[in-house]
């Protein structure tokens, strides 16, 4: 199964019934994610061997909270909506989608917000970065969007990602739709914007208990894929589950043996704080150990970024 966004005025007519009363697809909510973010990983930090960058993170998400609500996006997707259900695409494909300078107005916005909590090494990136041009941070920009990590030095990436994910967030609360479960492939990339998931969260509550959804590292948007399933390849024969501490534990990752990939698996019935992005970036011990069983992410934390 694929998920496909279809322009509310379609929907008015189509009535379709979506994966049988299942949400495929949760838009972003805005309000307060990225303060909830910075929250939970000042909390992570207070007895994580990685605190002094959790702190870190947190900082730049907090800056993203006050980033976000300076700068409203104002922008009519309706055509490109359009657009994009007749293909069958992706509305705001990383690969497709033409880049206006809202995001640069944000990353100059972060920088600023940044600068007085930075010092050292961090203070000369955000120095850096604000002498840099347009063409070049379009440049790193479309680097890492297409993967192309060796082309940004990894501690460039967190900011140019941080002020790209407002960007996306702010553009997929926007789209005036609505989604539906059909037949189709690429479950492992957001049906928003294409990128990929940063973990899955298992939630709990009303019409979203025990369901899971893989939530993107890009647009902030989560999507629906069925558990005992390999998101990445779709295989169910060969998955494994580890954890850390115990069957109880909150933070657990599926394996697939079919491709070698492994993906974090966050339950809120443990634990109703876990944050996708947070609580990934807080257990790299997990991945650590993921790594020695031979298996690789299938996923993209946006504070740790592959690079020079």
């Amino acid at each position: 199964m694929t998920i496909r966004i279809i322009p509310q005025d379609r929907l008015e007519k189509e009535k379709s019934n979506a994966a049988g009363g299942i949400p495929p697809l949760l838009f972003p909510q805005l309000k307060h994610l990225y303060s909830r973010r910075a929250a939970r990983l000042r909390q992570l930090a207070e007895k994580n061997p990685l605190g002094d960058y959790l702190r870190f993170a947190a900082v730049i998400a907090a800056a993203q909270e006050i980033v976000l609500y300076d700068h409203p996006l104002r922008m009519d997707l309706q055509a490109r909506l359009e657009d994009s259900a007749r293909l069958g695409k992706p509305p705001l494909d990383i690969a497709t989608l033409p880049r206006d300078a809202h995001w640069q107005q944000m990353l100059h916005s972060l920088i600023a917000e940044l600068k007085p909590e930075m010092s050292g090494p961090a203070l000369s990136v955000l120095e850096n970065l604000e002498k840099a041009s347009a063409s070049e941070l379009e440049q790193m920009a479309g680097a890492l969007l297409a993967h192309d990590f060796a082309q940004v030095s990894s501690d460039k990436a967190p900011f140019i990602w941080a002020a790209l994910s407002i960007y996306w967030a702010q553009m997929a609360a926007l789209i005036p739709g609505k989604a539906r479960a059909e037949s189709g492939e690429q479950r492992q990339f957001c049906p928003v914007c294409a990128s990929v998931p940063v973990a899955s969260v298992i939630h709990m509550g009303s019409h979203k208990d025990g369901l899971r959804y893989l939530h993107c590292n890009l647009c902030e948007s989560e999507w629906h894929v069925v558990r005992a399933k390999c998101s990445n390849c779709e295989q169910t024969r060969d998955l494994h589950y580890w954890s850390l501490d115990s069957e109880t534990a909150a933070i657990k990752t599926e394996s697939c043996g079919d491709c070698g990939t492994y993906l974090k698996m966050l339950y809120q019935e443990k634990d109703p704080a876990v944050e996708p992005v947070a609580d990934d970036l807080a257990s790299l011990i997990l991945d650590a150990r993921m790594e020695q069983e031979g298996f690789a992410r299938s996923s993209l934390n946006p504070f740790l970024f592959p690079g020079e």
